[in-house]
């Protein structure tokens, strides 16, 4: 008998119709002789319908206010838990449900983005051994002077990745609304292809890149716990012991490495570009170090030193939410360097090909770049890793870019002949 632990995300609890659909999911596990761990996410909109009310009342700035935010947005994943508990019972199946002050899930203090430290085993197990299924309110924790905390967007993942490594569990089941991990975005691309198994550390480029199958923070945590995380649709009948989704596993596990394994992109870019910068020592520090300060994520990072060497250019990127914010600062920071302009676009784009097959296959970049001039699409930004090159376009280019690298890549589905 195996300990599973079976994460649902908003889309899978929409209703309680949904929730009777993962009732049923779940008791298949169990009837299969398996413990099952459940964590659940908030119903569809529930969560963003708190974070409005919370912010009619106040703006949320100080730590305190956050930590009774916290308080009224927990309150999503509680009603899903108890919701998915009442109706296991209607079927037979005992449950229990918990908050996450209940397990107890430790976190640190950060309210609204709080860091799991320490997650309790001996309760859970209890409930475990009578037989019952855990079914836990995902995303929350507790904080050490006992506050509820919750763990920031996508949290839930991170919480049901947590519980299975502290748990020990055989497989951690992420259920959402699509089937597996693609090789692209199939709304964008008809010919993705689903992916049966992908690398850690393709998974967190992926994620971190644009892909919203998984949190990124939930990767990381599979990864450095080697927790076996599949990724399967609560629309899909096959049972999970079939593997009908995509299974994250070690690099040394992956069956094939292609070059390319797949591609991600973002459309949430914004570019900023400073000129003729004094291009002296402390200077980048000078403009990156205060945006940090401030909690402004830079992503891409590129420098035009002048011929004589005196000046530079820097071009870097940030998320549209942070653009007005970034720009206040190096316009009117007065211990930001000075430069002659300041330019920005908000009308730009991320594409990212990904694969750990670039570790040991030549070429990748230089194929990208041809893919690209070919379709007349100009290269703004690029910037690269050991698995992963990214290049910043203009947006309106993003599709026709990420068809033209899916097949330049040999990532097309091939079609079925009758």
């Amino acid at each position: 008998m195996a300990l599973i632990v079976q994460k649902f995300g908003g889309t899978s609890v929409a209703d309680i119709e949904r929730i009777k659909r993962v009732a049923t999911i779940v008791k298949r596990d169990r009837d299969a002789g398996h413990q099952v761990i459940v964590v659940v996410s908030a119903m569809a909109g529930v969560t963003n319908q708190l974070v409005d009310y919370c912010s009619q009342v106040s703006s949320l700035m100080e730590n305190d206010q956050r930590a009774n935010a916290d308080h009224v947005v927990a309150a999503g994943e509680q009603i899903t838990s108890g919701l998915l508990a009442l109706e296991l019972q209607s079927l037979g199946q005992p449950a229990r449900a918990w908050a996450g002050w209940q397990i107890p899930l430790h976190s640190d203090d950060m309210y609204s983005k709080a860091r799991i430290d320490e997650i309790g085993t001996e309760a859970i197990n209890a409930s475990l051994a009578k037989g019952e299924v855990a079914v836990i309110a995902g995303f929350q924790g507790i904080s050490p002077e006992g506050r509820i905390t919750t763990l920031g967007r996508g949290g839930s993942d991170t919480s049901a990745v947590a519980i299975a490594a502290a748990f020990k569990a055989e497989r951690c089941d992420i259920y959402t609304d699509v089937d597996g991990v693609y090789t692209s975005d199939p709304r964008i691309i008809k010919k993705a292809r689903k992916l049966k198994q992908v690398g850690y550390e393709e998974m967190l480029e992926m994620a971190s890149l644009g892909s919203k199958v998984l949190q990124t923070r939930s990767v990381e945590l599979a990864m450095n716990y080697r927790v076996k995380v599949q990724v399967l649709s609560t629309f899909d009948d096959t049972p999970a012991d079939q593997i009908p989704g995509t299974l994250l596993v070690d690099e040394e596990d992956l069956v094939e490495k292609q070059r390319v394994t797949g591609l991600a992109y973002s459309r949430d870019e914004a570019r900023i570009t400073l000129t003729n910068v004094e291009n002296k020592p402390g200077v980048s520090a000078g403009i990156f170090g205060p945006l940090a300060d401030r909690g402004i994520n830079v992503d891409m990072i590129v420098q035009n030193v002048t011929e004589d060497g005196k000046q530079t250019d820097l071009t870097f990127t940030v998320t549209k939410g942070d653009l007005p914010r970034a720009l206040e600062l190096v316009k009117n920071d007065p211990a930001m360097p000075k430069c002659e302009k300041v330019h920005t676009d908000g009308g730009v784009a991320k594409i990212s090909v990904i694969g750990v097959g670039m570790r040991s296959h030549a070429g990748v970049a230089a194929e990208m770049f041809r893919t690209l001039a070919e379709k007349n699409i100009n290269i703004i930004v690029i910037s690269t890793s050991e698995i992963k090159i990214s290049v910043l376009i203009d947006e309106s280019y993003i599709e026709l870019a990420l068809r033209a690298l899916h097949t330049a890549y040999g990532l097309d589905a091939v079609e079925e002949k009758n």
